[in-house]
């Protein structure tokens, strides 16, 4: 424990398998995905009691897998979803300025046109009124090019694929480390946070909910978790778990797959990221560190919810696209990581999913339960304080107001300053200052507690040997401080390397198990588990993305064995 923050290691997380049988909270969320987070975060800054327990890891859903923008959603102008543009705008501004500048970037996009006449207006038209609704505050406006000034930018667009183009201003953020972030600030603000609890049934006194009977994905252990209000923010999974609270759900989610691939920055000349059009929707390609990500599909997924696999017609379907403009293609063999990840779309509003709302819908299911679904990332604020709001009606003492725009998140709080001090911090650490850029957009000033980890253990300086992006100590801060119990947890969201580099975190799986066994009390038989089961998972993934189609694809996936042993799927309805 530090004075600095709240740590979620394993002695925090014994601590609250303890709480859960003993505290009475008012608000029990299940769900530990942004919403759930931001619920969490929410609640426990109006001064309420907080539980929030997750049956896999923070963000180990759909909040790892996202397009990595907290953007303003300029597509759903075309939509007429004015507010939502708007709301989305603003939660950008509040990112980028005061929550997380730590973790929301500034990032440059350029729009190819390729239509004379009509389109520079039309799409100039579309970005005045983003302009106007604030997406021209703490980022340039947008700036009209010629076809040379475009290439000028972005070298390897081929001359004949635009002719001209737009630039403006969106953001990219790691979404699984804000996610991780905000559940973190939550638990520093009073909120008991457990991973690996998954929720198999629901407490009742008469017809009205009055807590959670949860299970350990790890060891199979049961509690009962009780409180005034329970709020279901599960995603793709809200059926599911509805289904468990034996009440009729208020409305109804459905999964739309969406897939990204990874390629060397190198691959594409560009200084900007670049939005394409596509027949249904758009496809953005992204600078992310040394790679670009390229996304996304848009596809209905009626498969396993926890693995979706990308198939190598999704692939083929990405590369096809971005190499209809790029000069030199793209090839299969140039992708270094792919990720696949389901949006929770509200169902029975379309036939198409890429025109599906992505506004969001609250309900009292039921005295005590409350849903939320919808929605996207970027919003996840506006969607934790109306859950919230919704909630209070449950919860006898007065419920103050969301204050959450106020609440920077850990690490947001001297970021500035710090970034300013970069090679006094190199000099003092002894690393690279580019070292501390890094450490500084993944902590913030959060960069003491990780590298008080290496205190005594110069060696925890050094880059992990086959991802040397990262220092070692970051992976035992990872499980020190920040929930992660796995090697999928540290390789997949706690870092990025499942995707940075082509061998996915399979050469690195053993160096890094090595490092954080004492922390997790793991023997040298579940060091050898843990590297198996992750190298598996990297297998089952690879051979699946060479599949022709979802259930091909979906059947070599779900073989992969779980890292967490005891999880349910599905959680038997009499549990």
């Amino acid at each position: 424990m530090t004075k600095k923050s709240q740590f979620l290691g394993p002695p925090q997380r014994a601590v609250a398998w303890e709480r859960f049988g003993t505290d009475h909270f008012d608000v029990v969320v299940v769900g530990g995905g942004v919403v759930g987070a931001g619920i969490a975060l929410d609640a426990a800054t109006r001064g309420l009691g907080v539980a929030l327990v997750e049956a896999r890891d923070l963000a180990s859903g759909t909040s790892s897998r996202s397009s990595k923008m907290f953007h303003g959603g300029l597509r759903y102008l075309e939509q007429l979803e004015f507010g939502l543009v708007r709301e989305a705008l603003r939660e950008r501004e509040l990112a980028l300025s005061t929550l997380a500048p730590h973790l929301v970037k500034p990032l440059c996009f350029l729009y190819p046109l390729t239509r004379r006449a009509w389109e520079r207006p039309y799409v100039a038209a579309g970005l005045v009124l983003y302009d106007t609704m604030g997406g021209a505050k703490s980022v340039p406006g947008q700036r009209h090019l010629s076809r040379h000034g475009a290439l000028r930018l972005a070298p390897g667009l081929r001359p004949d694929s635009l002719i001209g183009g737009v630039s403006y201003y969106d953001t990219v953020v790691d979404d699984a480390r804000h996610t991780m972030t905000v559940a973190r600030t939550a638990a520093h603000y009073g909120a008991v946070i457990r991973t690996s609890t998954q929720v198999v049934g629901f407490l009742r006194e008469a017809d009205r909910v009055v807590g959670v009977k949860v299970r350990d994905s790890e060891d199979g252990r049961t509690a009962e978790v009780r409180g005034h209000v329970v709020i279901n923010a599960t995603g793709v999974w809200t059926d599911e778990v509805q289904a468990l609270s034996r009440n009729r759900g208020r409305f109804h989610v459905r999964a739309s797959k969406g897939v990204h691939i990874v390629v060397p920055r190198d691959r594409i000349v560009s200084d900007t990221a670049i939005i394409l059009r596509t027949a249904t929707s758009v496809l953005f390609v992204i600078p992310w560190g040394a790679h670009w990500i390229i996304g996304t599909t848009d596809t209905d997924w009626n498969l396993d919810l926890a693995h979706p696999a990308a198939t190598k017609a999704d692939i083929d379907y990405l590369l096809d696209r971005v190499n209809q403009v790029l000069v030199t293609p793209l090839t299969p063999a140039d992708i270094d990581g792919v990720y696949a990840g389901l949006r929770p779309l509200l169902a029975g509003e379309s036939d198409s999913t890429s025109k599906l709302s992505r506004e969001h819908a609250v309900a009292r299911v039921a005295p005590g339960l409350v849903g939320i679904a919808g929605g996207k990332y970027t919003t996840y604020r506006v969607m934790a304080y109306d859950a919230v709001d919704e909630a209070a009606h449950d919860i006898p003492a007065r419920v103050s107001p969301s204050i959450t725009e106020k609440v920077p998140l850990l690490g947001a709080d001297g970021y500035f300053a710090l970034i300013n001090q970069t090679v006094q911090l190199a000099e003092a650490y002894g690393v690279h200052p580019y070292r501390i850029e890094h450490l500084l957009d993944r902590y913030g000033s959060l960069i003491d507690e990780v590298m008080a980890m290496a205190d005594g253990k110069p060696e925890l300086l050094q880059p992990i040997t086959d991802a040397p992006s990262y220092l070692q100590v970051e992976a035992v801060y990872a499980v020190a401080a920040e929930g992660a119990l796995h090697l999928e947890d540290i390789l997949a969201r706690r870092t990025r390397i499942s995707i940075e580099y082509s061998h996915r975190g399979a050469n690195c799986a053993e160096q890094v198990a090595g490092l954080v066994a004492p922390i997790l009390g793991w023997d040298d038989d579940d060091i050898d588990r843990e590297v198996k089961t992750y190298q598996a998972r990297v297998e089952a993934e690879i051979r699946s993305q060479t599949q022709p189609d979802d259930a091909a694809a979906d059947a070599l996936r779900v073989a992969a064995p779980e890292p967490r042993p005891e999880i349910l799927e599905p959680v038997p309805l009499d549990s």
